[in-house]
């Protein structure tokens, strides 16, 4: 049974190759549905990292379907840890089931730390991707940013210097995104969550068109 401010995950199985990675998914008619990507295997990423657990909680809280993984070769996934474009073909094995099972024509996606590079790829790619959110992003530059359209949403914190802050604001606003700062913040979010997850939910209220 699931009480009331609690949400019920169920395990995925994402096929990617030969290989199958796992994953938790959570059933929402809300669109669009949302896929979070974790850090990368060489940023010690899983699923069950705690900003991506936010974003999955605040999405299915505001009746989106979500889905988190583990990229191949962490946790319980097969195969061996990859980089490059092999985290993409992997991100967009984890998109092709977010769209089947939430029945979706796109999917907005929320990428954290070094899975930034991961997320911008996977829009070039697939024309799924309704909308990107990058969460203390890395391995990116801020000119990366500026042909995203106003369904960019940057979230970083106020004490995070990876990327330098002006040009960072010049980029967002160029590309009509949103870039939010969080105050008294590192790079990792931790004492902040609630507030980050609030956020990747009004930003979901957007792209939903509510």
């Amino acid at each position: 049974m699931v009480l009331k401010g609690q949400y019920l995950e169920r395990p995925a199985l994402i096929p990617v190759g030969r290989e199958v990675m796992e994953g938790v998914a959570h059933r929402g008619q809300v669109r669009p549905p949302l896929l979070v990507l974790s850090p990368t295997p060489e940023e010690g990423g899983g699923m069950d990292h705690v900003i991506g657990a936010e974003l999955a909680f605040a999405a299915a809280t505001a009746g989106h379907a979500t889905l988190r993984f583990n990229y191949r070769g962490v946790g319980g996934s097969q195969g061996e840890r990859g980089t490059g474009a092999a985290l993409i073909d992997e991100a967009e094995a984890a998109l092709t089931v977010v769209l089947e099972n939430a029945q979706a024509p796109t999917a907005a996606v929320a990428a954290m730390h070094g899975s930034a590079r991961v997320a911008l790829g996977l829009r070039a790619r697939h024309s799924g991707v309704a909308g990107l959110c990058l969460v203390s992003p890395r391995g990116v530059t801020p000119g990366e940013l500026t042909g995203l359209g106003r369904e960019l949403l940057v979230v970083v914190g106020e004490l995070d210097a990876t990327l330098p802050r002006a040009e960072l604001a010049r980029a967002v606003d160029a590309a009509g995104g949103t870039l939010e700062v969080v105050e008294g913040a590192g790079a990792h979010l931790h004492h902040a969550l609630p507030i980050v997850g609030k956020q990747v939910r009004a930003w979901l209220k957007r792209l939903s068109g509510n």
